[in-house]
């Protein structure tokens, strides 16, 4: 073909040797590259992207297809290229060693760049998909994108110097300590997120909890120097990859995926007003329907065991009887039983702890049926309303430390008395 090109200009009349010759070839390669992009890029990928969208096997955003599209077009342009000017340009020249080394350069470059449009790709196809979500792929494929620049670094280096990889990669050895340096942070972050991949300990959307770093609230990014936690007060906080790792962390996500959120708060009973109840406070309290069931079933019960004993029962000490305390308690077990919005497949119990100056502690255990957190403060807010506004019933007092009310009260009194 170019020995028919050629003598086809010399019948026009045309001089096509030497430099001349040198100056048409490069045109003709410059023409057919421009078509070549034109037809590619303008055309043909065009038609190809309205051909996807009307299949209706749209996978990817119409702006990753193309950018991916777009990249391996110029690797096919650069190939081409290259074999237009081994063609065209004759052997040995200056002309041809430039054009082939901007080629190859140019060949190695938009390779690169089509891994990092495929590995984007697979990640927001892997992200649809349930090992996807849980596995922080992003790290991971942030790592195989800074192993590949750098291979490609080094070789588009060697065909600007014209030496041979294998002797620029000899060279690296020596400088292992430099570069560990410079890459400690991507390592790290590599090793982390393969660790963090394996064992299944954090993905994108979890909550994440990590005091020594401020960090509360949902995962949005798991990046490979990097994990963004967007707390609940709207903040950012930004975490080191292997940070994850070498720290501790809370991860809140099994609370999610259990469906219930634990409530433990507990409050303070005054100790001098437990006692036992009268029988006329018994019968007060059997009008609550919950309590029912229990004072019947605990009366039965003491009352059986009073009549094995052969003490006098004048005196309460030498018999069992039902106490303020343990009736509130059983109460409100029967309470949280019969609420909706209390998980009844978990764990649920109301228990005393061990007594302190500020009276003695009785704490509420259960699972709300939701863990959406609004609604989860709701319900143990209406909890603990009821809790307070009921314990009077049961002729029980909360501890509570004076406050000025209280010392203005005792002021007056003092004042009246006097």
């Amino acid at each position: 073909m170019k020995e028919k090109l050629f003598s086809w200009l010399t019948g026009l009349g045309l001089e096509v040797s030497g430099l001349a010759g040198v100056v048409i070839a490069l045109a003709f390669i410059l023409l057919t590259s421009l078509l070549l992009h034109l037809l590619l890029h303008r055309i043909l990928l065009v038609r190809l992207l309205r051909l996807v969208e009307r299949s209706g096997l749209v996978w990817l955003p119409g702006q990753m297809q193309q950018k991916l599209f777009n990249r391996l077009a110029f690797v096919f342009q650069g190939i081409v290229l290259l074999g237009q000017a081994e063609i065209w340009l004759p052997r040995g020249s200056d002309s041809l060693a430039t054009i082939v080394i901007s080629t190859q350069a140019w060949i190695l470059l938009s390779l690169l760049l089509s891994l990092f449009s495929l590995l984007d790709c697979l990640l927001f196809v892997s992200r649809r998909t349930r090992l996807g979500s849980d596995l922080p792929l992003r790290g991971i494929f942030q790592g195989v994108k800074l192993a590949a620049s750098i291979m490609v670094g080094i070789l588009m280096l060697s065909l600007l110097l014209g030496k041979s990889p294998l002797f620029l990669f000899s060279g690296l050895g020596a400088m292992t300590a430099v570069l560990m340096l410079v890459f400690k942070d991507p390592i790290l972050g590599l090793v982390a997120g393969i660790q963090l991949s394996a064992n299944r300990m954090l993905s994108v959307g979890d909550w994440l909890q990590m005091d020594k770093y401020g960090a509360d609230g949902e995962v949005t990014d798991i990046g490979l120097t990097t994990v963004k936690v967007s707390n609940w007060d709207k903040t950012i906080t930004t975490i080191p990859t292997y940070a994850l790792i070498s720290d501790s962390f809370k991860n809140w996500q099994g609370m999610t995926e259990s469906g219930g959120r634990r409530i433990k708060r507990s409050i303070n009973i005054d100790m001098t007003s437990v006692r036992f109840l009268g029988q006329h406070e018994i019968q007060a309290l059997r009008q609550a329907s919950l309590l029912a069931p229990y004072l019947s079933r605990k009366e039965q019960e003491l009352s059986h065991y009073n009549q094995q004993l052969t003490e006098a029962l004048a005196n309460p000490i030498n018999g069992r009887h039902l106490t303020n305390l343990g009736t509130f308690r059983a109460y409100l077990e029967a309470y949280l039983r019969a609420n909706e919005r209390i998980r009844q497949d978990m764990t649920l119990m109301v228990r005393q702890l061990a007594p302190t100056g500020e009276g003695i502690p009785l704490e509420i255990y259960c699972f709300t049926a939701t863990t959406a957190w609004g609604e989860y403060e709701g319900i143990q807010a209406d909890l603990f309303d009821h809790l307070l506004a009921v314990i009077d019933q049961f002729h029980l007092r909360l501890y509570q430390a004076p406050t000025g009310h209280d010392m203005q009260g005792w002021s007056q009194g003092r004042r009246s008395a006097a």
